[in-house]
């Protein structure tokens, strides 16, 4: 089998938003000698890239995208990375990116799916998980040198907590050195200019394309 056949076959798995099939078919990739890193980039990438796009035209539902993106990831957490590790392979980063969603908001469907779509398109994710503390986001950007720090709010109340972090950046001398993107139903794009962030994603897709255009990424 061609290694674009089998990448075709890694992005119909994830289509299929069956995590079973899309371990198998990555375990099938892996065993015809391909790299980890094309696997991520070429395959399950690609999947995820046309999911969102089909999420973009309504033709399918939020769950089918939280699937898709969870699948991706579990083939991801627990066959590639430690293929990765194992092997030494260098798979070049587009950049570092700090994920979390804010203290005070346990919401993180939203936020698994960037997680999920930033890392097989390239980026190097630090996902911090729900009801991060601001010193936690700031500690992290010091520890990975973050070029992006990405901050998810879903409830109203939470929503200041991103200026919160903003603030702190400036505090600790890092605001210049770190691009904050913003996100979460609480939060649009006139928000993201009031706090002072370099950008606004409404949805995954859009995080994507906003985490490239930081990094001048085409």
């Amino acid at each position: 089998m061609s290694s674009e056949a089998i990448y075709g076959e890694l992005a119909n798995a994830v289509l299929s938003f069956d995590a079973d099939k899309v371990l198998e078919t990555t375990r099938k990739a892996l065993d015809l000698g391909l790299g980890p890193g094309d696997i991520i980039e070429n395959g399950l990438g690609k999947g995820l890239k046309t999911v969102g796009e089909k999420f973009e035209r309504g033709e399918i539902w939020l769950m089918h995208l939280v699937a898709a993106a969870e699948a991706a990831q579990r083939a991801i957490v627990e066959l590639l990375e430690p293929e990765i590790l194992k092997r030494k392979e260098v798979r070049a980063s587009l950049g570092k990116v700090v994920l979390g969603t804010v203290a005070g908001d346990i919401h993180d469907i939203g936020k698994n799916i960037v997680r999920a779509l930033l890392t097989a398109t390239g980026f190097e994710v630090h996902d911090l998980g729900k009801d991060v503390p601001v010193k936690d986001f700031i500690s992290k950007v010091k520890e990975t040198d973050a070029n992006i720090l990405a901050a998810s709010a879903l409830l109203t109340s939470t929503a200041p907590v991103q200026k919160d972090i903003i603030d702190a950046l400036k505090k600790e001398g890092l605001r210049e050195r770190v691009k904050v993107m913003v996100g979460g139903s609480a939060v649009s794009a006139e928000w993201a200019e009031e706090i002072g962030a370099d950008g606004y994603a409404p949805n995954a897709a859009g995080a994507v394309e906003l985490a490239k255009k930081i990094m001048r990424i085409k």
